[in-house]
């Protein structure tokens, strides 16, 4: 891939046939890319990452500070997260079929799996517990915060995603939440909700946008700033753009 180094920045150069600069730091290793029209000369896109420089350092800071994700291995005494709380897991056999059970007084999380069950059964167990749960809260979510924002109720659903944490197809009206909110407090999947219903109305991340957050869910800073700050269990996360 074509490179311009601009004083200590590599900087990776895509050109294709849009219409402005498009700047993007990867979360993984910090990575800086700049997708540029067709004829853009070399000079416009050295001005722009140099005007740019401060934010494009702050955001591989963010990037290299991040909770990192930590190898599970889904055996009795990790620690496993539901709704922003750490529970112990415990891991229990029966002959049965494989269940969760939850008990919040205790702060335990029982993996119920079969003997000889391996690592991936029992991830997949478990992933599967979290979509029921997180279908569960999104309906009455959706509709809640639909009326606030002042759209139709869109459709949604549910998918693991290495590098957001919410999609939003204004196209089609639909959203996509990821699975791993289920795992962060219960502002934080609000947060990702209004955020992706809010793109029902404006499709950048624009003053026009972040205004509409304001008027909607005053107070969203705290929820992105902690949803910034974790890695979504791979070497990727959420980049900026």
């Amino acid at each position: 891939m074509p490179e311009l180094h601009i004083d200590n920045l590599r900087v990776e150069i895509v050109r294709k046939n849009i219409r402005t600069l498009r700047l993007t730091v990867y979360a993984h290793g910090g990575r800086v890319r700049v997708a540029a029209p067709l004829r853009t000369p070399d000079a416009a896109i050295r001005e722009m990452v140099l005007a740019r420089r401060a934010w494009i350092e702050k955001h591989q800071t963010r990037f290299e500070a991040r909770e990192k994700p930590i190898a599970l291995e889904y055996t009795s005494g990790e620690t496993h997260f539901y709704q922003g709380r750490g529970y112990t897991l415990r891991v229990l056999l029966t002959s049965g079929r494989p269940w969760i059970e939850l008990l919040e007084a205790e702060q335990t999380l029982t993996l119920w799996v079969r003997e000889g069950s391996t690592q991936e059964q029992r991830t997949k167990v478990l992933n599967a517990w979290y979509r029921e749960k997180l279908k569960e809260q999104l309906p009455a979510m959706v509709r809640q915060w639909s009326g606030v924002v002042g759209v139709p109720e869109p459709a949604w659903a549910i998918k693991q995603m290495k590098t957001r944490w919410g999609t939003c197809n204004i196209s089609a009206q639909r959203i996509w939440l990821n699975l791993e909110l289920m795992k962060r407090p219960t502002h934080c999947l609000e947060y990702v909700v209004v955020h992706e219903l809010v793109h029902l109305h404006e499709r950048y991340h624009n003053a026009r946008f972040w205004g509409l957050m304001d008027r909607f869910l005053p107070g969203w800073q705290l929820a992105r700033q902690q949803l910034n700050a974790v890695s979504l269990g791979s070497p990727t996360g959420p980049d900026a753009c």
